[in-house]
């Protein structure tokens, strides 16, 4: 039977298999808003002045529960890449990979400016005595740790990653809408360039002009996470996806025996 009969009669699985981890991925990536600005709101009395916050009365509790909602972040962003590498590899394996490299990278500076910001409630807790002066300037220096880890994961890593990566590979598969993927495509870049443009002094971090160049990046990922969770992968991107990957098994499963036969003809 040929390859081409043998598609139609999987399509159906296929597709039921696909919607399934359309619907994983795309509640993943709506959980990652929701942790990361929940994390960002209860972050807030110590990111705003945190120099203060280890002399002052602080809101511990809350600042726990923001590292919780950070650390569910992690979770939702390495799950992303995870569920959505075995679809993915089957358009470029090598840019699947890098998709979850940049999602390991972004969490990794995600989890450092946690640990930055839990250091600052400990000071604050355990330095009762010492020099104010010496724990404000512990406690911005900390602060800025967070800053920094900000800027370098979802502010240049995340672009990189699901925007320009990831956007790449859903315009090129067609599982999603290309116009949809343009916005990962040329949001990404535009993400990271102001990223870059940040760490070169060009532009302020937290300015006007760089809470503009996000606009694309998150109408990206938050118009993906809603595609997928109420429409699922497009079935003719899936059954290109199917088709090309059984053609690549075709050419693989004959070559053994074109070489047997270029072998008989030679002898």
């Amino acid at each position: 039977m040929s390859n081409a009969a043998r598609i139609p009669a999987t399509t159906g699985s296929l597709m039921d298999s696909h919607r399934k981890v359309a619907l994983v991925v795309g509640v993943l990536f709506i959980l990652t808003f929701i942790t990361s600005i929940a994390g960002a709101v209860l972050y807030g009395p110590l990111t705003d002045n945190p120099g203060a916050y280890v002399t002052g009365a602080g809101a511990d509790t809350r600042v726990f529960l923001g590292a919780f909602m950070e650390l569910l972040l992690i979770i939702t962003n390495i799950g992303c890449a995870v569920v959505l590498f075995p679809l993915l590899k089957r358009q470029n394996e090598g840019l699947a990979l890098g998709y979850v490299a940049a999602r390991l990278l972004e969490c990794t500076f995600i989890l450092v400016g946690i640990v930055s910001l839990l250091t600052i409630v400990t000071l604050r807790q355990q330095a009762a005595g010492a020099d104010a002066g010496s724990l404000v300037i512990a406690g911005t220096s900390l602060g800025a740790i967070h800053n920094w880890t900000f800027l370098l994961g979802p502010g240049f890593a995340d672009g990189i990653g699901t925007g320009l990566i990831l956007g790449w590979l859903m315009y090129r598969s067609g599982i999603v809408s290309r116009r949809m993927a343009l916005f990962g495509v040329v949001g990404g870049p535009l993400l990271a360039a102001s990223g870059i443009a940040v760490l070169l002094g060009v532009i302020p971090q937290f300015s006007p002009l760089q809470g503009l160049a996000t606009v694309p990046e998150v109408v990206w990922e938050a118009y993906l996470g809603l595609w997928l969770v109420f429409k699922g992968f497009k079935s003719s991107g899936v059954t290109a996806l199917a088709a090309d990957l059984s053609d690549k098994g075709a050419s693989t499963a004959t070559a053994p025996a074109l070489v047997g036969v270029a072998t008989a003809g030679a002898a």
